[in-house]
Protein backbone atom coordinates (compact mmCIF):
# COMPACT_ATOMS: atom_id res chain seq x y z
CA UNK A 1 0.00 0.00 0.00
CA UNK A 2 2.75 2.37 1.22
CA UNK A 3 4.83 1.36 -2.35
CA UNK A 4 1.94 2.02 -4.34
CA UNK A 5 1.04 5.27 -2.65
CA UNK A 6 4.95 6.77 -3.17
CA UNK A 7 4.54 5.31 -6.93
CA UNK A 8 1.18 6.90 -7.88
CA UNK A 9 2.75 10.17 -6.01
CA UNK A 10 6.36 10.09 -8.28
CA UNK A 11 3.98 9.52 -11.62
CA UNK A 12 1.99 12.73 -10.81
CA UNK A 13 5.28 14.16 -9.93
CA UNK A 14 6.68 13.12 -13.54
CA UNK A 15 3.64 15.27 -15.18
CA UNK A 16 3.48 18.25 -12.99
CA UNK A 17 3.62 21.66 -14.82
CA UNK A 18 4.04 23.32 -12.02
CA UNK A 19 7.46 24.08 -10.17
CA UNK A 20 5.69 25.13 -7.28
CA UNK A 21 3.66 22.17 -6.41
CA UNK A 22 6.27 19.80 -7.61
CA UNK A 23 8.63 20.77 -5.47
CA UNK A 24 5.57 20.58 -2.46
CA UNK A 25 5.26 17.22 -3.85
CA UNK A 26 8.84 15.62 -3.93
CA UNK A 27 9.20 17.26 -0.47
CA UNK A 28 6.58 14.92 0.84
CA UNK A 29 8.03 12.12 -1.32
CA UNK A 30 11.22 12.31 0.01
CA UNK A 31 10.14 12.72 3.61
CA UNK A 32 7.58 9.57 3.16
CA UNK A 33 4.88 11.73 5.07
CA UNK A 34 2.28 9.35 4.25
CA UNK A 35 -0.39 10.57 6.09
CA UNK A 36 -0.20 14.14 3.70
CA UNK A 37 0.43 11.96 0.61
CA UNK A 38 -2.54 9.72 1.56
CA UNK A 39 -4.23 12.60 1.94
CA UNK A 40 -3.67 14.44 -1.53
CA UNK A 41 -4.39 11.08 -3.33
CA UNK A 42 -7.12 9.88 -1.52
CA UNK A 43 -9.30 10.05 -4.91
CA UNK A 44 -9.53 13.13 -7.25
CA UNK A 45 -11.45 17.01 -6.93
CA UNK A 46 -15.20 16.13 -8.18
CA UNK A 47 -16.31 17.64 -10.63
CA UNK A 48 -19.94 18.98 -10.28
CA UNK A 49 -22.66 21.21 -10.87
CA UNK A 50 -19.96 24.11 -8.93
CA UNK A 51 -17.31 22.97 -11.30
CA UNK A 52 -14.18 22.81 -9.15
CA UNK A 53 -13.33 23.95 -5.84
CA UNK A 54 -10.65 23.37 -3.41
CA UNK A 55 -7.64 24.05 -1.29
CA UNK A 56 -4.53 24.89 -3.41
CA UNK A 57 -1.27 22.10 -3.42
CA UNK A 58 -0.27 19.29 -5.03
CA UNK A 59 -1.90 15.89 -5.98
CA UNK A 60 -5.27 15.30 -7.58
CA UNK A 61 -7.44 16.09 -4.25
CA UNK A 62 -5.94 19.64 -4.34
CA UNK A 63 -6.58 23.00 -6.96
CA UNK A 64 -3.42 22.80 -9.08
CA UNK A 65 -2.08 23.60 -12.51
CA UNK A 66 -2.30 19.57 -13.41
CA UNK A 67 -6.08 19.37 -12.00
CA UNK A 68 -7.01 22.45 -14.03
CA UNK A 69 -5.21 21.10 -16.85
CA UNK A 70 -7.20 18.12 -17.34
CA UNK A 71 -10.60 19.70 -16.39
CA UNK A 72 -10.26 22.26 -19.37
CA UNK A 73 -9.49 19.07 -21.73
CA UNK A 74 -12.87 17.66 -20.32
CA UNK A 75 -15.04 20.77 -21.06
CA UNK A 76 -12.61 20.69 -24.28
CA UNK A 77 -13.80 16.84 -25.46
CA UNK A 78 -17.34 17.27 -24.21
CA UNK A 79 -17.98 20.78 -26.87
CA UNK A 80 -16.68 19.07 -29.38
CA UNK A 81 -19.09 15.71 -28.55
CA UNK A 82 -21.31 18.06 -28.74
CA UNK A 83 -20.61 19.53 -32.25
CA UNK A 84 -18.93 22.81 -31.01
CA UNK A 85 -15.34 21.77 -31.43
CA UNK A 86 -15.04 25.07 -33.33
CA UNK A 87 -17.01 27.63 -31.28
CA UNK A 88 -15.56 30.35 -29.19
CA UNK A 89 -14.38 29.96 -25.23
CA UNK A 90 -14.28 33.00 -23.43
CA UNK A 91 -12.30 32.56 -20.04
CA UNK A 92 -12.39 35.05 -17.12
CA UNK A 93 -10.42 35.04 -13.63
CA UNK A 94 -9.82 36.94 -10.07
CA UNK A 95 -7.18 38.16 -8.01
CA UNK A 96 -6.56 34.63 -6.05
CA UNK A 97 -3.26 32.81 -5.90
CA UNK A 98 -2.82 30.74 -9.41
CA UNK A 99 -5.81 32.31 -11.01
CA UNK A 100 -3.85 33.86 -13.85
CA UNK A 101 -1.64 30.52 -14.48
CA UNK A 102 -5.35 28.38 -14.45
CA UNK A 103 -6.89 30.64 -17.14
CA UNK A 104 -3.78 30.75 -19.28
CA UNK A 105 -3.51 27.04 -19.15
CA UNK A 106 -7.67 27.03 -19.96
CA UNK A 107 -7.00 29.00 -22.75
CA UNK A 108 -3.96 26.98 -23.82
CA UNK A 109 -6.14 23.92 -23.95
CA UNK A 110 -8.75 25.26 -25.82
CA UNK A 111 -6.77 25.93 -28.55
CA UNK A 112 -4.92 23.09 -28.46
CA UNK A 113 -8.43 21.13 -29.12
CA UNK A 114 -9.12 23.28 -31.78
CA UNK A 115 -11.50 25.95 -30.14
CA UNK A 116 -10.67 29.39 -30.33
CA UNK A 117 -10.19 31.10 -26.81
CA UNK A 118 -10.24 34.89 -25.36
CA UNK A 119 -9.27 35.29 -21.76
CA UNK A 120 -10.64 38.53 -20.13
CA UNK A 121 -7.82 41.41 -20.14
CA UNK A 122 -7.50 40.94 -16.25
CA UNK A 123 -8.82 39.48 -12.62
CA UNK A 124 -12.43 41.20 -13.30
CA UNK A 125 -15.90 40.57 -11.67
CA UNK A 126 -17.64 36.77 -12.31
CA UNK A 127 -21.01 38.59 -13.91
CA UNK A 128 -18.24 40.94 -16.15
CA UNK A 129 -17.60 36.83 -17.66
CA UNK A 130 -21.36 35.63 -17.64
CA UNK A 131 -22.18 38.74 -19.27
CA UNK A 132 -18.98 38.07 -22.05
CA UNK A 133 -20.51 34.53 -23.17
CA UNK A 134 -23.47 35.96 -24.57
CA UNK A 135 -22.03 38.96 -25.67
CA UNK A 136 -19.63 37.25 -27.96
CA UNK A 137 -21.44 34.26 -28.92
CA UNK A 138 -18.98 32.04 -27.09
CA UNK A 139 -20.27 28.17 -26.69
CA UNK A 140 -18.38 28.07 -22.99
CA UNK A 141 -16.85 30.42 -20.54
CA UNK A 142 -14.85 29.80 -17.61
CA UNK A 143 -14.49 31.76 -14.26
CA UNK A 144 -11.31 30.71 -12.62
CA UNK A 145 -12.28 31.49 -8.42
CA UNK A 146 -12.95 30.19 -5.36
CA UNK A 147 -15.91 33.01 -4.37
CA UNK A 148 -15.39 33.58 -0.27
CA UNK A 149 -13.85 30.84 -0.11
CA UNK A 150 -10.43 30.83 2.63
CA UNK A 151 -7.78 31.99 1.00
CA UNK A 152 -5.69 28.98 0.28
CA UNK A 153 -8.87 27.60 -2.04
CA UNK A 154 -9.01 28.49 -5.99
CA UNK A 155 -12.16 26.83 -8.10
CA UNK A 156 -13.52 26.20 -11.74
CA UNK A 157 -16.62 27.63 -12.97
CA UNK A 158 -17.75 26.36 -16.12
CA UNK A 159 -20.91 28.10 -18.44
CA UNK A 160 -22.23 26.90 -21.45
CA UNK A 161 -23.11 29.01 -24.04
CA UNK A 162 -26.73 30.72 -22.84
CA UNK A 163 -24.78 32.31 -20.39
CA UNK A 164 -25.45 30.33 -17.21
CA UNK A 165 -23.94 27.49 -15.32
CA UNK A 166 -24.20 24.05 -16.05
CA UNK A 167 -26.51 21.67 -14.59
CA UNK A 168 -26.72 17.94 -15.26
CA UNK A 169 -26.53 16.15 -16.94
CA UNK A 170 -23.52 18.46 -18.58
CA UNK A 171 -21.82 18.25 -15.35
CA UNK A 172 -21.83 14.22 -15.59
CA UNK A 173 -20.35 14.03 -19.02
CA UNK A 174 -17.93 16.30 -18.11
CA UNK A 175 -16.81 14.76 -15.20
CA UNK A 176 -16.75 11.56 -17.61
CA UNK A 177 -13.99 13.41 -20.02
CA UNK A 178 -11.70 14.40 -17.41
CA UNK A 179 -11.68 11.03 -16.27
CA UNK A 180 -10.87 9.99 -19.61
CA UNK A 181 -7.66 11.95 -19.39
CA UNK A 182 -4.75 9.25 -19.22
CA UNK A 183 -1.79 11.38 -19.40
CA UNK A 184 -1.19 15.36 -19.41
CA UNK A 185 1.08 14.79 -22.15
CA UNK A 186 -1.40 13.59 -24.07
CA UNK A 187 -2.96 17.49 -23.60
CA UNK A 188 -1.55 19.69 -26.53
CA UNK A 189 -0.76 23.26 -25.01
CA UNK A 190 0.59 25.19 -27.24
CA UNK A 191 2.35 28.33 -26.15
CA UNK A 192 -0.07 30.93 -27.72
CA UNK A 193 -3.17 31.35 -30.51
CA UNK A 194 -5.24 32.86 -27.55
CA UNK A 195 -6.31 36.24 -27.68
CA UNK A 196 -6.30 38.33 -24.65
CA UNK A 197 -9.39 40.91 -24.86
CA UNK A 198 -8.90 44.79 -24.77
CA UNK A 199 -11.51 46.84 -22.39
CA UNK A 200 -14.51 46.71 -24.93
CA UNK A 201 -16.46 44.00 -23.26
CA UNK A 202 -16.12 45.94 -20.10
CA UNK A 203 -17.57 48.24 -21.87
CA UNK A 204 -20.13 46.71 -23.10
CA UNK A 205 -20.85 45.06 -19.90
CA UNK A 206 -20.64 48.73 -17.93
CA UNK A 207 -23.14 50.03 -20.53
CA UNK A 208 -25.58 47.57 -20.01
CA UNK A 209 -25.26 47.69 -16.36
CA UNK A 210 -27.41 51.11 -17.05
CA UNK A 211 -30.29 49.41 -18.05
CA UNK A 212 -31.34 48.17 -14.29
CA UNK A 213 -31.94 51.62 -13.40
CA UNK A 214 -35.13 53.89 -14.64
CA UNK A 215 -34.11 56.85 -16.33
CA UNK A 216 -33.96 60.21 -14.31
CA UNK A 217 -34.25 58.74 -11.31
CA UNK A 218 -32.66 59.83 -7.88
CA UNK A 219 -29.23 59.39 -7.57
CA UNK A 220 -28.01 60.93 -4.42
CA UNK A 221 -27.53 58.25 -1.97
CA UNK A 222 -23.87 58.48 -0.32
CA UNK A 223 -22.48 54.66 -0.09
CA UNK A 224 -19.34 53.45 1.51
CA UNK A 225 -18.25 50.51 -0.14
CA UNK A 226 -15.76 47.66 0.15
CA UNK A 227 -14.43 45.18 -2.19
CA UNK A 228 -13.37 42.41 0.44
CA UNK A 229 -9.82 42.73 -1.41
CA UNK A 230 -11.31 41.48 -4.04
CA UNK A 231 -11.84 42.91 -8.03
CA UNK A 232 -15.24 44.77 -7.51
CA UNK A 233 -13.86 48.09 -6.88
CA UNK A 234 -12.71 49.72 -10.30
CA UNK A 235 -16.01 47.60 -12.04
CA UNK A 236 -18.36 49.05 -9.50
CA UNK A 237 -16.97 52.72 -9.00
CA UNK A 238 -16.79 53.54 -13.34
CA UNK A 239 -20.91 51.85 -12.64
CA UNK A 240 -21.69 54.14 -10.00
CA UNK A 241 -19.71 57.81 -12.22
CA UNK A 242 -22.28 56.36 -15.48
CA UNK A 243 -24.95 56.28 -13.26
CA UNK A 244 -24.66 59.53 -11.05
CA UNK A 245 -23.87 58.49 -7.84
CA UNK A 246 -21.73 60.22 -6.00
CA UNK A 247 -18.25 58.53 -5.49
CA UNK A 248 -18.91 55.77 -2.94
CA UNK A 249 -16.02 56.11 0.01
CA UNK A 250 -14.26 53.20 -0.15
CA UNK A 251 -12.93 51.27 3.03
CA UNK A 252 -9.55 51.73 2.12
CA UNK A 253 -7.92 48.44 4.11
CA UNK A 254 -9.57 46.23 1.53
CA UNK A 255 -10.32 48.48 -1.65
CA UNK A 256 -7.59 46.53 -3.69
CA UNK A 257 -7.21 42.79 -4.53
CA UNK A 258 -5.58 40.90 -2.30
CA UNK A 259 -5.12 37.08 -2.38
CA UNK A 260 -3.98 37.06 1.07
CA UNK A 261 -7.47 38.76 2.41
CA UNK A 262 -5.50 39.69 5.50
CA UNK A 263 -7.60 42.08 7.60
CA UNK A 264 -10.70 38.94 7.27
CA UNK A 265 -10.74 35.78 8.69
CA UNK A 266 -13.10 34.40 5.52
CA UNK A 267 -13.14 36.94 3.19
CA UNK A 268 -17.17 36.55 2.65
CA UNK A 269 -19.69 39.40 3.95
CA UNK A 270 -21.61 36.81 5.59
CA UNK A 271 -19.19 35.67 8.20
CA UNK A 272 -18.54 37.46 11.77
CA UNK A 273 -16.31 40.23 11.89
CA UNK A 274 -16.03 40.84 7.90
CA UNK A 275 -17.84 43.86 7.65
CA UNK A 276 -15.92 45.59 10.66
CA UNK A 277 -13.51 47.67 8.73
CA UNK A 278 -16.88 48.83 6.55
CA UNK A 279 -18.79 49.53 9.59
CA UNK A 280 -16.08 51.65 10.99
CA UNK A 281 -15.61 53.46 8.09
CA UNK A 282 -19.15 54.16 8.24
CA UNK A 283 -19.49 55.87 11.35
CA UNK A 284 -16.70 58.09 10.52
CA UNK A 285 -18.92 59.30 7.26
CA UNK A 286 -22.49 58.70 7.95
CA UNK A 287 -23.33 57.16 4.69
CA UNK A 288 -26.38 56.31 3.71
CA UNK A 289 -26.00 52.59 3.14
CA UNK A 290 -22.77 50.48 3.35
CA UNK A 291 -22.36 48.27 0.23
CA UNK A 292 -19.95 44.99 0.22
CA UNK A 293 -19.01 43.05 -2.65
CA UNK A 294 -17.44 39.22 -2.21
CA UNK A 295 -14.31 38.61 -3.45
CA UNK A 296 -15.42 37.89 -7.30
CA UNK A 297 -18.25 40.54 -6.81
CA UNK A 298 -21.13 38.65 -7.77
CA UNK A 299 -22.51 38.88 -4.35
CA UNK A 300 -23.92 41.56 -2.49
CA UNK A 301 -24.29 42.92 1.17
CA UNK A 302 -25.87 45.46 2.64
CA UNK A 303 -25.85 47.18 5.63
CA UNK A 304 -27.86 50.06 7.25
CA UNK A 305 -28.07 52.96 10.16
CA UNK A 306 -29.72 51.15 13.05
CA UNK A 307 -29.32 52.34 16.36
CA UNK A 308 -30.61 49.35 18.04
CA UNK A 309 -27.63 47.64 17.53
CA UNK A 310 -24.40 48.16 19.10
CA UNK A 311 -21.72 50.16 16.45
CA UNK A 312 -24.98 51.62 14.86
CA UNK A 313 -25.06 49.80 11.69
CA UNK A 314 -26.63 46.51 10.73
CA UNK A 315 -26.37 43.90 7.80
CA UNK A 316 -29.49 43.26 6.02
CA UNK A 317 -29.94 39.62 5.99
CA UNK A 318 -30.05 38.40 2.16
CA UNK A 319 -33.83 37.82 2.14
CA UNK A 320 -34.23 41.47 3.37
CA UNK A 321 -32.21 42.55 0.33
CA UNK A 322 -33.97 40.05 -1.99
CA UNK A 323 -37.39 41.65 -0.93
CA UNK A 324 -36.64 45.00 -1.28
CA UNK A 325 -35.24 44.67 -4.20
CA UNK A 326 -38.21 43.03 -5.30
CA UNK A 327 -40.72 45.58 -4.28
CA UNK A 328 -38.25 48.29 -5.90
CA UNK A 329 -39.07 46.46 -9.16
CA UNK A 330 -42.83 45.64 -8.95
CA UNK A 331 -43.05 49.68 -7.81
CA UNK A 332 -40.85 50.45 -11.68
CA UNK A 333 -43.93 48.32 -13.23
CA UNK A 334 -41.88 45.44 -14.37
CA UNK A 335 -43.39 42.06 -15.73
CA UNK A 336 -41.98 38.64 -16.12
CA UNK A 337 -41.45 36.19 -13.41
CA UNK A 338 -39.67 36.63 -9.99
CA UNK A 339 -37.63 33.27 -8.81
CA UNK A 340 -35.83 32.36 -5.91
CA UNK A 341 -33.93 28.91 -4.45
CA UNK A 342 -36.47 26.80 -2.05
CA UNK A 343 -33.62 28.10 1.02
CA UNK A 344 -34.87 31.98 0.40
CA UNK A 345 -37.88 33.84 1.87
CA UNK A 346 -41.30 32.83 0.95
CA UNK A 347 -41.76 36.42 0.87
CA UNK A 348 -40.66 36.53 -2.44
CA UNK A 349 -43.30 34.86 -3.64
CA UNK A 350 -46.46 37.02 -2.22
CA UNK A 351 -44.94 40.49 -3.33
CA UNK A 352 -44.80 38.18 -6.72
CA UNK A 353 -48.86 37.22 -5.84
CA UNK A 354 -49.61 40.63 -5.03
CA UNK A 355 -48.16 42.46 -7.72
CA UNK A 356 -49.97 39.83 -10.38
CA UNK A 357 -46.40 38.38 -11.48
CA UNK A 358 -45.12 35.04 -11.65
CA UNK A 359 -42.88 33.25 -9.17
CA UNK A 360 -40.78 29.88 -9.45
CA UNK A 361 -38.88 28.30 -6.61
CA UNK A 362 -35.60 25.91 -7.71
CA UNK A 363 -33.19 23.83 -6.59
CA UNK A 364 -30.30 26.34 -4.54
CA UNK A 365 -27.94 28.08 -7.13
CA UNK A 366 -28.34 30.16 -10.03
CA UNK A 367 -27.36 27.50 -12.15
CA UNK A 368 -31.28 26.58 -11.69
CA UNK A 369 -32.48 30.47 -11.07
CA UNK A 370 -31.49 31.38 -14.52
CA UNK A 371 -33.02 28.83 -16.75
CA UNK A 372 -36.57 29.75 -15.42
CA UNK A 373 -38.44 30.57 -17.81
CA UNK A 374 -39.13 34.50 -18.20
CA UNK A 375 -37.33 35.35 -15.44
CA UNK A 376 -37.11 38.97 -14.73
CA UNK A 377 -35.65 38.57 -11.35
CA UNK A 378 -34.08 35.72 -9.34
CA UNK A 379 -32.53 36.01 -5.83
CA UNK A 380 -30.64 33.39 -3.38
CA UNK A 381 -30.65 33.93 0.50
CA UNK A 382 -27.00 34.20 0.14
CA UNK A 383 -26.41 37.87 -1.07
CA UNK A 384 -27.25 36.77 -4.60
CA UNK A 385 -29.19 38.80 -6.93
CA UNK A 386 -29.96 38.37 -10.62
CA UNK A 387 -31.64 41.67 -11.59
CA UNK A 388 -30.75 41.89 -15.35
CA UNK A 389 -31.44 38.52 -16.67
CA UNK A 390 -31.15 39.52 -20.14
CA UNK A 391 -27.47 40.93 -19.94
CA UNK A 392 -25.99 37.99 -16.87
CA UNK A 393 -27.92 34.98 -16.22
CA UNK A 394 -26.15 34.66 -12.99
CA UNK A 395 -25.77 36.74 -9.66
CA UNK A 396 -24.16 39.62 -10.33
CA UNK A 397 -23.27 42.26 -6.91
CA UNK A 398 -22.13 45.44 -9.46
CA UNK A 399 -25.92 45.70 -11.05
CA UNK A 400 -27.56 44.88 -7.62
CA UNK A 401 -25.18 47.35 -5.94
CA UNK A 402 -26.96 50.23 -8.43
CA UNK A 403 -30.37 48.88 -7.98
CA UNK A 404 -29.88 48.88 -4.15
CA UNK A 405 -28.56 52.55 -4.25
CA UNK A 406 -31.48 53.65 -6.51
CA UNK A 407 -33.89 52.68 -4.24
CA UNK A 408 -32.00 54.24 -0.69
CA UNK A 409 -31.96 57.69 -3.41
CA UNK A 410 -35.67 57.02 -3.65
CA UNK A 411 -36.47 56.53 -0.22
CA UNK A 412 -34.46 59.01 1.02
CA UNK A 413 -36.45 61.21 -1.56
CA UNK A 414 -39.40 61.01 0.67
CA UNK A 415 -37.51 61.20 3.96
CA UNK A 416 -37.41 57.29 4.34
CA UNK A 417 -35.34 54.52 4.80
CA UNK A 418 -34.65 50.91 3.48
CA UNK A 419 -35.84 49.91 7.11
CA UNK A 420 -39.18 51.26 6.71
CA UNK A 421 -40.26 49.82 3.46
CA UNK A 422 -39.01 46.19 5.11
CA UNK A 423 -42.17 47.50 8.06
CA UNK A 424 -44.84 48.42 5.37
CA UNK A 425 -43.72 44.37 3.52
CA UNK A 426 -44.15 42.91 6.86
CA UNK A 427 -47.55 44.79 7.76
CA UNK A 428 -48.64 44.20 4.04
CA UNK A 429 -47.34 40.40 3.87
CA UNK A 430 -46.62 39.59 7.58
CA UNK A 431 -43.13 39.51 9.36
CA UNK A 432 -41.00 36.65 7.63
CA UNK A 433 -37.96 36.63 9.86
CA UNK A 434 -34.80 34.06 8.74
CA UNK A 435 -32.16 32.74 10.10
CA UNK A 436 -29.49 30.27 9.27
CA UNK A 437 -27.83 27.11 11.24
CA UNK A 438 -24.50 26.61 10.32
CA UNK A 439 -22.35 24.35 10.74
CA UNK A 440 -18.38 24.28 9.53
CA UNK A 441 -16.59 20.75 9.65
CA UNK A 442 -13.66 19.45 9.84
CA UNK A 443 -14.69 15.73 9.31
CA UNK A 444 -17.09 15.17 7.07
CA UNK A 445 -18.95 12.39 8.49
CA UNK A 446 -20.44 14.64 10.70
CA UNK A 447 -22.60 15.83 7.76
CA UNK A 448 -23.52 12.67 6.84
CA UNK A 449 -24.32 11.28 9.94
CA UNK A 450 -26.64 14.44 11.08
CA UNK A 451 -28.10 14.18 7.51
CA UNK A 452 -28.86 10.24 8.49
CA UNK A 453 -30.08 10.93 11.75
CA UNK A 454 -32.75 13.18 10.94
CA UNK A 455 -33.62 10.77 7.99
CA UNK A 456 -34.57 8.04 10.12
CA UNK A 457 -36.17 10.12 12.51
CA UNK A 458 -38.03 13.80 11.37
CA UNK A 459 -38.48 15.76 14.32
CA UNK A 460 -42.61 16.02 15.11
CA UNK A 461 -42.03 19.33 16.47
CA UNK A 462 -39.66 22.27 16.60
CA UNK A 463 -39.85 24.98 19.12
CA UNK A 464 -43.41 24.06 20.09
CA UNK A 465 -44.36 23.71 16.59
CA UNK A 466 -45.81 20.62 15.16
CA UNK A 467 -44.28 19.12 11.50
CA UNK A 468 -47.12 19.31 9.71
CA UNK A 469 -45.11 17.41 6.36
CA UNK A 470 -41.68 16.43 6.22
CA UNK A 471 -40.43 15.97 2.37
CA UNK A 472 -36.85 14.06 1.69
CA UNK A 473 -35.33 16.01 -1.82
CA UNK A 474 -33.32 12.86 -2.45
CA UNK A 475 -36.29 11.84 -4.14
CA UNK A 476 -37.26 15.10 -5.73
CA UNK A 477 -40.74 16.93 -5.76
CA UNK A 478 -43.22 17.29 -9.07
CA UNK A 479 -41.69 20.77 -9.06
CA UNK A 480 -37.92 20.16 -8.29
CA UNK A 481 -35.40 17.19 -9.31
CA UNK A 482 -33.68 15.53 -6.67
CA UNK A 483 -31.12 17.05 -4.76
CA UNK A 484 -29.50 15.65 -0.74
CA UNK A 485 -31.84 17.98 1.00
CA UNK A 486 -34.61 17.83 3.78
CA UNK A 487 -37.62 20.12 3.71
CA UNK A 488 -40.21 20.45 7.34
CA UNK A 489 -43.53 22.58 7.05
CA UNK A 490 -44.28 23.58 10.40
CA UNK A 491 -47.01 25.32 11.31
CA UNK A 492 -46.12 29.11 10.52
CA UNK A 493 -42.93 28.03 9.53
CA UNK A 494 -40.58 26.20 7.40
CA UNK A 495 -37.03 24.40 7.85
CA UNK A 496 -34.50 23.17 5.22
CA UNK A 497 -31.41 20.80 5.72
CA UNK A 498 -28.97 20.57 3.65
CA UNK A 499 -24.62 19.81 2.93
CA UNK A 500 -23.01 23.02 1.46
CA UNK A 501 -22.47 22.24 -1.70
CA UNK A 502 -18.93 24.27 -2.14
CA UNK A 503 -18.28 24.28 1.61
CA UNK A 504 -17.48 21.43 4.40
CA UNK A 505 -20.78 23.05 5.90
CA UNK A 506 -24.19 21.67 7.04
CA UNK A 507 -27.02 24.26 6.74
CA UNK A 508 -30.17 24.89 7.99
CA UNK A 509 -32.38 27.68 6.78
CA UNK A 510 -35.30 28.73 8.89
CA UNK A 511 -38.23 31.21 8.45
CA UNK A 512 -41.40 32.02 11.04
CA UNK A 513 -44.03 33.92 9.51
CA UNK A 514 -45.73 35.86 12.01
CA UNK A 515 -48.81 38.21 10.93
CA UNK A 516 -48.72 41.55 12.02
CA UNK A 517 -52.16 44.00 11.17
CA UNK A 518 -50.69 46.83 11.78
CA UNK A 519 -47.47 48.91 12.67
CA UNK A 520 -47.81 49.14 15.63
CA UNK A 521 -47.63 45.49 16.15
CA UNK A 522 -44.26 45.18 14.61
CA UNK A 523 -42.56 45.24 17.73
CA UNK A 524 -44.62 42.32 19.22
CA UNK A 525 -44.49 40.31 16.41
CA UNK A 526 -40.90 40.83 16.14
CA UNK A 527 -40.02 39.74 19.48
CA UNK A 528 -42.22 36.35 18.83
CA UNK A 529 -40.24 35.50 15.53
CA UNK A 530 -36.87 35.91 17.26
CA UNK A 531 -38.11 33.35 20.36
CA UNK A 532 -39.55 30.91 17.67
CA UNK A 533 -36.43 30.86 15.65
CA UNK A 534 -34.34 30.39 18.46
CA UNK A 535 -36.21 27.77 19.46
CA UNK A 536 -36.25 26.13 16.27
CA UNK A 537 -32.27 26.53 15.82
CA UNK A 538 -31.89 24.75 19.69
CA UNK A 539 -34.35 21.82 18.95
CA UNK A 540 -33.27 21.02 15.30
CA UNK A 541 -29.33 21.03 16.72
CA UNK A 542 -30.55 18.50 19.16
CA UNK A 543 -32.79 16.37 16.54
CA UNK A 544 -29.07 16.19 13.97
CA UNK A 545 -27.10 16.18 16.57
CA UNK A 546 -24.59 18.84 16.28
Amino acid sequence: MTQDLIARAKAWLAEDPDGETREELAKLIDGEDLTELAARFAGTLQFGTAGLRGELGAGPMRMNRSVVIRAAAGLAAYLKAKGEGDGLVVVGYDARYKSADFARDTAAVMTGAGLKAVVLPRPLPTPVLAYAIRHLGAVAGVEVTASHNPPRDNGYKVYLGDGSQIVPPADAEIAAEIAAVASLNDVPRPENGWETLGEEVLEAYLARTDAVLTPGSPRTARVVYTAMHGVGKDVLTAAFARAGFPPPALVAEQAEPDPAFPTVAFPNPEEPGAMDLAFEAARAVSPDIVIANDPDADRCAVAVPDASVEGGWRMLRGDEVGSLLAAHLVSKGVSGVFAESIVSSSLLGRIAEAAGLGYEETLTGFKWIARVDGLRYGYEEALGYCVDPEGVRDKDGITAALLVAELASVLKEQGRTLLDLLDDLAVEHGLHATDQLSVRVEDLSIISDAMRRLREKAPASLAGLAVTKAEDLTEGTEELPPTDGLRYYLEGARVIVRPSGTEPKLKCYLEVVVPVGSADKLPEARDKATVLLAGIKKDLAAAAGI
